[in-house]
């Protein structure tokens, strides 16, 4: 009856269920979806075997009074981390982390832009600059510092002699030991930081210095107003790597000061390990370092992203 009407009437007759097109369209996208969580399932594998899962034990150990050689003992919450703050190197080893990360973002970012700067321009020495510049970001941290340990020796290093006449030591004092593993560091990471200012500048458009010389800027004016504004995402990448890497300093200052002169040179990252396997063997006051070392690097990298984040919408 109702097919009747519907063909008197010239209108279509309603259709159960869904069109064979619909049901391509459904089962193509439980497919893309199905083929989405098989591509994802060994990335999520690898973080939750290799950080969620020693993130939790981290903040259970630290909760826990858990000592080197004798596992969990039990509850022992509020004072594993007073003792973690109370620790007689804890105040100093914040501030001398702090000091080196603000000096090392600096030297890093400076010199990371101008080196990026100065193989972009140059056309001759190109190639050879920017090989130049990356070979000793192929050098793992441990075996630059093991070379710079060498280097700055006083009985074996080359510039032993010199560094003698003028009564100095790379590593005798606080102040040139901090220097020296700058050194160090800037040498080491310089070429990785030129190459992400110089994948950020390549990025920019020519049309917009060419539109800027139009206008009569000059070459700090179309640094000032041009690359920075727009090199301005990949200075908020750099600048989040570089202070997460600093505060998680520990190979450069342990095989090169291991903490000296007189205690001048402890890291957070050191400290906790120290805590951990050195004097105190207390995995549980450890944890609770670390514990409060990720959490202070939560905030200031959110501190930092907010910070650029704000700053760009202010001038968009």
């Amino acid at each position: 009856m109702v097919s009747n009407v519907a063909a008197k009437s010239g209108t279509p007759a309603a259709t159960e269920g869904p069109t064979p097109t619909a049901q391509r369209g459904r089962s193509r996208r439980a497919r893309n979806a199905l083929l989405g969580w098989l591509y994802a399932t060994p990335t999520a594998v690898f973080v939750a075997a290799l950080f969620v899962l020693p993130l939790m034990l981290v903040v259970k150990m630290s909760a826990s009074r858990w000592p080197l050689l004798a596992g969990n003992q039990g509850t022992n919450f509020p004072d594993n981390y007073e003792k973690a703050v109370q620790n007689r190197f804890f105040a100093d080893s914040v501030v001398f982390t702090l000091k080196y990360t603000f000096l090392a973002t600096v030297l890093l970012l400076a010199l990371g832009l101008g080196l990026a700067l100065l193989v972009q321009e140059s056309s001759r020495w190109r190639n050879l600059l920017r090989v130049s510049f990356l070979i000793p970001s192929a050098l793992g941290l441990a075996s630059a510092s093991l070379l710079f340990y060498v280097l700055y020796s006083p009985l074996v290093g080359p510039l032993a002699p010199v560094m003698e006449r003028l009564g100095l030591s790379f590593l005798g004092t606080p102040n040139m030991a901090l220097g020296s593993t700058l050194f160090l560091i800037v040498w080491r990471y310089a070429g990785f930081y030129m190459l992400l200012m110089l994948v950020g500048l390549q990025g920019i458009p020519a049309e917009v210095y060419e539109a800027a010389r139009i206008d009569g800027a000059s070459r700090w004016q179309l640094f000032r107003w041009v690359t920075l504004p727009l090199l301005r995402p990949t200075l908020a990448l750099c600048t989040v790597l570089c202070v997460t890497g600093s505060l998680l300093a520990f190979e450069q200052f342990y095989i090169l000061t291991k903490g000296g002169p007189d205690n001048s040179t402890i890291s957070v990252v050191q400290l906790i390990y120290s805590v951990a396997f050195q004097g105190q063997n207390d995995l549980g006051v450890a944890a609770a370092v670390s514990v409060i070392a990720l959490f202070a690097l939560l905030v200031i990298n959110v501190a930092q992203l907010r910070a650029f984040r704000s700053e760009s919408s202010g001038r968009s």
